[in-house]
């Protein structure tokens, strides 16, 4: 099925080839940043977010590196970004092998996308061009300042041979995440309160030992960085931004959230899901997505499906398989619903098989909870929009972050704790947390809490806010 808002961005396809044809730029005496993503989708969003923020903010080069099929990607679903700085961006294409793009296990216990393992591989093959197009513009500019993920520190590395060259990590994960992985790692305590130590969520579980070996790969490289970005505010993890800086001698910025705050841009206002929002009470919809990494079960998808119906709360939810490694190969498969599941509560919810603008969703007055696998760009967009979460977290970081929100911040609620999360979550407990989230008054009382601290994490972005004055802070380092 052809990706829906790929009409809507096609000037933006127009505006990223035609860079690729651009004469050398004279960039003498110019700070150049370049931005080499991670080849998963909630990589690629939150670099291209930090892309448009850059080069609209301050008037900087900014070049977003790698393949065509993910360059492409990332912009087509550019939720709430300004296509006026998206066509700042200079997106360069790298040449990637070719690889196999096999669908998810939809059956398979542990939900990590194991599948984009073929991906991964193939992507340590970008560290030549990517070395030769850093030759090639180092030679141009005074100096040249490379964004990278953690997970592409082995394709980046020759930044140490270039003298005017320096590269900083940006972490895609929660800072509490980081924290407890780098303890871990070097054997250091979690300071953490013995309480919460307690119900803090093992590692176990989260990571399949290919991608810890593949993280072990990249380990050796990380050292090359000038220093940390971090989506994050010192508003939501100001205590965990405190304890990094005593395991990590690098400086640290934390800038986020870097999505835009104010949606004054929405260039899909005709969206069937923003037109559905439009006509609901305030405050009384659910969401529910879980990200483009995650597939359920049938059985999990009916259980689901059975738990919103007995709630009787309103919803909308956005039912797509796990993106292949190439999102835009293959046949979506069609989850099947409980027989006329639709119609039965079309004037309660509504069922989206399509890609959704989740931050505009989020940001709608009607919006009052969200059912989430906790990746962090979900965290942080809901947290940003004052949106309360019922925490679900299938794998990686996300049970970490599924702590933070519901034991740290305590705006949400576990729809499922990470220890079960092999067994089947059925309809009866999704129907209780869900009522507790969305009609109860200790849902109504977390709901307050979310809207403070969404009001002070969007205060922090503003001038004289903490997260505005780290990113300028940043920026007068790299270009000092």
């Amino acid at each position: 099925m052809e990706d829906p808002i790929e009409t809507r961005n096609s000037n933006l396809s127009t505006s990223m080839r035609s860079y690729e044809n651009l004469p050398n730029h004279q960039l003498d005496d110019e700070v150049v940043i370049v931005m080499v993503p991670f080849l998963a989708q909630g990589h690629l969003n939150q670099l291209l977010q930090l892309s448009c923020l850059i080069s609209s903010s301050y008037d900087l080069p900014v070049y977003y590196v790698g393949s065509a099929t993910h360059n492409r990607q990332a912009l087509l679903r550019a939720n709430a970004l300004n296509p006026l700085d998206i066509a700042k961006i200079h997106f360069h294409d790298i040449p990637l092998p070719e690889f196999d793009s096999p669908p998810p296990d939809f059956n398979a216990l542990n939900k990590f996308p194991l599948h984009h393992q073929p991906l991964w591989d193939a992507s340590l093959h970008l560290r030549e061009p990517i070395a030769t197009f850093l030759r090639d513009i180092s030679s141009k500019s005074r100096r040249v300042i490379v964004v990278h993920d953690s997970l592409m520190s082995y394709i980046v590395q020759d930044v140490s041979s270039l003298p005017n060259a320096e590269s900083y990590i940006f972490n895609c994960i929660s800072v509490i995440t980081l924290y407890c992985s780098l303890c871990l790692f070097s054997g250091k305590s979690i300071q953490l309160g013995e309480e919460l130590l307690k119900k803090l969520p093992p590692l176990e579980g989260a990571l399949p030992d290919e991608v810890k070996n593949f993280m072990d790969f990249q380990s050796p490289y990380m050292d090359i960085k000038s220093g940390d970005i971090h989506n994050t505010s010192k508003v939501i993890e100001g205590e965990f931004l405190d304890l990094l800086a005593q395991v990590e001698s690098k400086q640290q910025w934390a800038i986020g959230p870097i999505l835009p705050t104010k949606l004054n841009n929405i260039s899909n206002r005709n969206n069937i899901c923003l037109e559905w929002l439009n006509k609901q009470p305030p405050r009384s919809v659910l969401y529910i997505s879980f990200g483009t990494s995650t597939t359920f079960s049938d059985r999990e998808v009916m259980e689901l499906a059975m738990g919103l119906k007995q709630s009787k709360q309103k919803f909308i939810w956005v039912l797509r398989e796990a993106d292949r490694g190439d999102a835009s190969t293959g046949e979506a498969r069609r989850f099947e619903l409980p027989e006329r599941f639709e119609e039965r509560v079309k004037e309660v919810g509504l069922v989206v098989r399509e890609w959704a603008p989740q931050p505009e969703i989020l940001a709608h007055s009607s919006t009052g909870g969200f059912m989430s696998h906790c990746g962090w760009n979900s965290c942080i967009e809901s947290i940003t929009m004052g949106v309360p979460i019922a925490a679900w977290p299938m794998h990686s970081d996300q049970p970490r972050n599924g702590f933070l929100v519901t034991e740290i911040l305590k705006i949400g609620l576990t729809v499922r704790e990470w220890e079960k999360r092999e067994e089947l979550v059925n309809a009866s407990t999704i129907e209780k947390v869900v009522r507790k989230l969305m009609a109860s008054e200790e849902g109504d009382a977390i709901r307050k809490r979310s809207e403070e601290l969404g009001e002070a994490v969007r205060h922090s972005t503003e001038k004289g806010g903490s997260s505005q004055i780290e990113l300028d802070s940043f920026i007068a380092h790299i270009t000092r």
